[in-house]
């Protein structure tokens, strides 16, 4: 089998149309569809089930998809190492993101790689932080931002900063929640996140903590999500410090006593490739930017 036919293979099932693949890709749609059935005769099994709508990986797809993707990034990282013997980075980097571009500096991020490394180029993908962790893990995304604590032996985390979080409730049940103690604040409505996201871990921490568990839980896969349903008066939620305080001084929400349920900010990657130039170059860009010095020049 050749390279090109296992990044085609990855970039299918990532768009999961042979069109969109083939413009990703710069090829034509047909060679595309003839690159895929040649890898399909070479390994015996169909990868994809062809539908009305686009390409479906088959179960066979979905079990090859992570081994095509090592691949693929283990061609890429032997590249990108050769070239940096000559002095020039250069490669694709994929990274899982959270929460809103400005909490994690990605516009700085960005500028700062297109200027020290204007060969490397970055994708972007929003994620959950317990999907995030795992697509890092087995090797699909190649770093990404996570929540909480994180003790793996095969992934390398760099700590950037501590996060608090409040308990927010829509403005108008404040009278509801002002008196109300925790076995009265799990009784209502809570909006979280999936199960597995650290917003989620989060938020069972607390409840454990106190011994409550939450009546009714209604589940939003993305934290802008969640606020606007706070705001909207659907449910009590956990929502991030510096938010909720702006969100209650605009009378949006009111916050639920002094309580703080605290995680941390980290940029993780695999162990075994911290000596890849690609991110190698990546992590001294987010060490740059999140460097107490760069935070203070942003804020000044």
């Amino acid at each position: 089998m050749e390279l090109y036919q296992l990044k085609s293979f990855a970039a299918v099932a990532e768009l999961g149309h042979l069109t969109r693949a083939a413009e990703k890709l710069h090829i034509s749609q047909p060679a595309l569809s003839a690159q895929i059935k040649a890898l399909e005769d070479e390994l015996g099994v169909a990868l994809f089930d062809r539908t009305p709508t686009g390409m479906v990986l088959t179960t066979a797809g979905q079990l090859l998809l992570p081994e095509a993707s090592k691949v693929v990034a283990a061609a890429g990282a032997l590249s990108s190492h050769a070239k940096s013997f000559a002095g020039e980075i250069a490669g694709r980097a994929s990274v899982a993101t959270l929460a809103d571009p400005q909490f994690l500096r990605l516009g700085d991020l960005l500028a700062e790689a297109l200027n020290r490394y204007p060969l490397v180029e970055i994708e972007l993908h929003h994620e959950v932080s317990g999907a995030a962790f795992a697509k890092v893990r087995d090797g699909e995304l190649d770093a990404g931002f996570y929540y909480g604590p994180l003790v793996h032996p095969s992934v390398l985390a760099l700590p950037l900063r501590r996060i608090a979080y409040r308990v927010v409730a829509p403005v108008s049940w404040r009278d509801r929640v002002e008196n109300a103690d925790w076995n009265g604040i799990a009784a209502l409505p809570w909006i979280m996140t999936p199960a597995i996201s650290s917003h989620s871990a989060m938020a069972g921490q607390i409840f454990e903590a106190h011994g409550v568990v939450p009546a009714k839980r209604i589940e939003a896969d993305h934290e802008a999500v969640i606020a606007s349903l706070v705001v909207a008066g659907v449910g009590v939620a956990l929502m991030r410090e510096d938010l909720a305080l702006k969100a209650a001084a605009a009378n949006d929400v009111c916050l639920w006593r002094d309580v703080r349920a605290e995680t941390e900010l980290q940029f993780i990657h695999l162990a075994e490739r911290k000596d890849e130039p690609v991110l190698r170059a990546l992590t001294d860009v987010v060490r740059a930017i999140w460097s107490e010095p760069a935070a203070a020049r942003r804020a000044a």
